[in-house]
């Protein structure tokens, strides 16, 4: 098996990338929590991260851009925006050039890289990112994924179809998760057959995003994404043989044409096909199920809808600023820089709360009401912004308004029973199980 090592000596190695990414991160993070600093509770703090509004709160009330042990935060919208813009920012963390720099990039397994590790798209500057980003920014145009809506409504009906017999669900499971999986399979070229896993593979691929792992979670998620690498290897490698329609064909072509020193490595094709698969449903999954809680908890706003059903695209975007499926992000400064009328030095770090930014009450008026008739819902920084801003944010709009707005109008009745489970993910925010009524 390409990449394969034996047990024990892959053990060694995750135990060791382990021991010198995350545990110190676990620990500083604890003792910061002791005593009180907000960004460390919400990274350590289970409780916080179901309810973090208290401490965007608290941080909003330090200022603009606060300055920590570690780095700088912000929830302000007006910052994050000027952040994730600005060349004066990179989306790369170096590894430290000392010893334990070099041990980490000795013992790292190259086939269970992370969606945040270089060379993945989420890692890199122009130029490497301009260069890979732009073999596969044909497939999500505007155009062509305004061509795919008739595809996207035959999919979500044969799901509902399914579902049609029977009176409760996990509507993450049998709706939220499926339908997104099923819309980037079939851009990816990925035989039905071989679908199961991708959704298992991506949750586990979601841990890497965030710091402090305990081992447990590490171990599970290096074990899934290396699974995931190894088949996405084998998708390339017969794809390369037999070149369907499909964006991993055509990505290969085109890289395959490029001058040798333009042309991906195996390493680069390999992470651009996984962050792709990953993040084409990833978000979208949880877009999904964070607006069936929501509208649950909401119904005077779920009546509205259903009264003007036009309003599903702007509802979509009140969801992604009430609740946000990516909850943060961060940036490193290349060279000193004023921000907020606070002075930065290279390599500062920013960790900008998003979900906390949503909430700019100098952005938008009464930001903790769930409003779908909110005139600048849309000014949300949910997929981002400048060179990184996602690919896919027009594909998860459509699936999501599609898929909302014939869920509603198939199942009127459909309300949540039991208690909703959350993901304990810090970065990605989402449901991993709602249970519901369908009638």
């Amino acid at each position: 098996m390409i990449g394969s090592m034996s047990p024990a000596a892959t053990a060694a190695r995750r135990t060791a990338t382990w021991a010198l990414a995350h545990a110190p991160a676990r620990v500083f993070f604890g003792r910061e929590a002791r005593r009180g600093n907000p960004m460390a509770r919400l990274v350590s703090d289970p409780a916080a991260r179901v309810h973090p509004e208290p401490l965007w709160e608290e941080l909003r009330g330090r200022g603009a851009l606060v300055r920590g042990r570690l780095s700088w935060a912000t929830v302000s919208l007006p910052v994050v925006a000027r952040v994730l813009r600005d060349e004066s920012f990179s989306s790369m963390f170096p590894e430290p050039d000392n010893a334990i720099g070099r041990l980490y990039r000795a013992v790292r397994d190259p086939w269970a890289l992370g969606p945040a590790e270089p060379p993945s798209l989420l890692a890199i500057d122009p130029p490497d990112h301009t260069r890979l980003r732009r073999l596969v920014s044909r497939a999500f145009t505007a155009r062509r994924v305004a061509g795919m809506e008739a595809g996207v409504e035959k999919t979500t009906h044969a799901l509902l179809d399914a579902m049609e017999a029977e009176d409760r669900v996990d509507i993450v499971e049998r709706f939220a998760a499926t339908l997104p999986v099923a819309v980037i399979a079939d851009l990816l070229g990925v035989l039905p057959e071989e679908r199961e896993p991708l959704l298992s593979w991506g949750n586990d691929a979601a841990l890497l995003l965030d710091a402090g792992l305990p081992y447990r979670d590490f171990k599970r998620a290096q074990r899934g994404v290396r699974e995931m690498h190894q088949w996405v290897h084998g998708h390339i490698e017969r794809l390369r043989a037999e070149p369907g329609d499909d964006v991993i064909s055509t990505v290969i072509r085109q890289a395959d044409e490029l001058p040798a020193d333009e042309r991906p490595n195996p390493e680069e094709l390999r992470l651009l096909a996984l962050l792709v698969l990953g993040a084409g449903f990833e978000t979208t999954v949880n877009l999904i199920g964070n607006a069936v809680v929501l509208l649950d908890r909401h119904p005077d706003q779920l009546e509205l809808l259903r009264r003007e059903p036009d309003r599903w695209p702007h509802a979509v975007e009140e969801v992604l600023r009430f609740d946000s499926p990516v909850q943060l992000t961060g940036r490193m400064a290349t060279r000193n820089v004023e921000v907020a009328g606070a002075q930065l030095s290279r390599g500062h770090g920013v960790v900008m709360l998003l979900g906390g930014a949503h909430r700019d009450p100098e952005v938008f008026r009464d930001p903790n009401t769930f409003d779908v008739t909110r005139a600048n819902a849309g000014d949300h920084l949910a997929f981002s912004a400048g060179p990184h801003y996602c690919l896919g944010a027009q594909l998860a709009r459509l699936e999501t308004t599609v898929g909302l707005r014939a869920l509603y109008e198939r199942f009127p009745g459909l309300q949540i029973e039991g208690e909703p489970v959350r993901h304990t993910t810090q970065v990605l925010r989402g449901w991993s199980s709602v249970p519901v009524r369908l009638r």
